[in-house]
């Protein structure tokens, strides 16, 4: 019943349902199944109510409202598209300069506004126009601007991050309960962050690398530009448009790192910051203020309903004994700790076609991440693991999410398989990137180990 109820969750959400609901509706029909049959004891329910108030007054989900507002506040009041256009600029004298820029500049929106489709939408509206009036080969924007929106999945503060916190914490003290232990500490939302930032810069760096190397290997797909195209540069615009939200990136980010402030409280300092920012450059308004509410409440309600939907799916799941099968399951894999984690991290990967990584989340981690952290597995390691994965599916054809993000803002002149044929490179860049963190580690625990112990 267990097995069957993941695999109806699954194929219901495929076809298209509302995934909250259909998480919440198939869990208790097949509890009011089970009970009919007495395979399923309906007092495990009970719980229910403590375990939604826990949801709706955890101190650390707060962050993501907030987050939300954060960067939704920097994408509506123009500044990111400001920020793209100023970096432009500032590296015209490079070939790959306008290439170099939009990575650059998607890893500041990832660490602004936190939420991909926001990151792709904006950066495919703001950078395909110019990278093609530039004549740029078209599949080469397509995968920088793909794989530099979905940074936003890795690189802190990450909306992914703070829930996978949740979840991995969660998972750790099931990992000690299983074998009869309490866990003397726990992982927070603050060492996710301070575990990513080394393999997000690895990305980036990836990225980087493969795009200057593109502009000696193939030049005609990224010309110089001619004198009298090269623009001109206003230092004063470079300034307020680059420093002031870099600084207002720092100030969020440097602040959890350093133990000032959690994520919820730096979360709130970003959308104060931002504001402001806003205000101060006259792209504030009570219209604007509306629009970022509205948008901000609508995509705070869709996660907030999946973290509910998800909970009552866990509750049916564990009290058809779930987690013991899939215990048993993993741990009858051969070849220990690495196998099981490649088989685990390959069904993930295909899951990411059809599923968000919000779903991919809420259900299949809590499942599988209490038996690979008793086989071994670091807690911190194994969630950023998990992040890229999951962003490496959101680029990969023909599924990705990315991928129709795009579609959905390019120009017409643009083909979908130019789309596809542009991001695999970008694909077997973060694969190298997920196989450099599985050889070392410490790329993802050093850092937490140095900031918080």
């Amino acid at each position: 019943m267990a097995l069957l109820l993941f695999l109806v969750v699954i194929l219901v959400v495929i076809i298209g349902y509302p995934v909250a609901f259909t998480l919440a509706g198939v869990s208790l029909l097949f509890a009011v199944i089970g009970a009919a049959f007495n395979l399923f004891d309906l007092s495990i329910l009970y719980s229910l109510p403590n375990r939604l108030y826990g949801i709706l007054t955890n101190g650390t989900l707060i962050a993501i409202p907030v987050f939300i507002f954060m960067g939704t506040t920097l994408q509506k009041t123009k500044l990111a598209e400001d920020l793209l256009l100023a970096g432009a600029n500032l590296m015209h004298r490079l070939r790959s300069g306008l290439g170099i820029s939009i990575i650059l500049v998607g890893t500041l929106l990832a660490a602004s506004t936190g939420i991909v489709g926001a990151t792709v939408t904006t950066m495919g509206l703001l950078s395909i126009p110019v990278m093609l009036a530039r004549r740029y080969h078209a599949g080469l924007a397509c995968g920088t601007v793909c794989a530099a929106g979905t940074l936003g999945q890795i690189i802190p503060p990450s909306i992914m991050l703070v829930l996978l916190g949740e979840v991995i914490s969660s998972a750790y003290q099931q990992a000690y309960y299983r074998v009869g232990k309490f866990a003397v500490d726990t992982v927070s939302v603050s060492d996710l962050f301070a575990g990513a930032l080394l393999p997000g810069l690895l990305l980036v760096l990836l990225y980087i690398v493969y795009v200057f190397g593109i502009s000696f290997l193939k030049p005609t797909w990224m010309p110089r530009l001619a004198e009298k195209e090269k623009p001109s540069i206003d230092f004063k615009h470079l300034a307020t448009a680059l420093i002031l939200p870099l600084t207002l990136i720092l100030v969020v980010l440097g602040s959890i790192l350093a133990g000032i402030a959690t994520p919820t409280e730096a979360a709130s300092v970003g959308a104060v910051g931002a504001v402001l920012l806003a205000t101060l450059r006259r792209e504030f308004s009570l219209q604007s203020l509306r629009e970022i509410m509205h948008t901000t409440i609508k995509v705070t309600c869709m996660v907030f309903m999946i973290l509910i939907g998800a909970t009552i799916f866990s509750l049916v799941f564990r009290g058809f004994e779930g987690d013991d099968l899939i215990h048993n399951l993993l741990h009858s894999i051969p070849g220990g700790l690495w196998t099981t984690m490649i088989v685990v991290m390959v069904f993930m990967f295909v899951l990411g076609f059809v599923l968000d990584f919000i779903e991919i989340m809420l259900v299949v981690v809590p499942v599988v991440a209490p038996v690979l952290i008793m086989m071994g597995a670091d807690p911190i390691w194994l969630a950023i693991m998990i992040a890229i994965n999951l962003q490496t599916s959101f680029l990969t054809p023909p599924f990705g999410f990315s991928l129709f993000y795009l579609r959905g803002v390019a120009p017409s002149a643009i083909t979908t398989p130019q789309i596809y044929k542009g991001v695999i490179p970008f694909v077997a860049l973060q694969l190298l990137g997920l196989l450099i963190l599985a050889m070392w580690p410490e790329l993802a625990t050093w850092l937490p180990e140095k900031l918080m112990g």
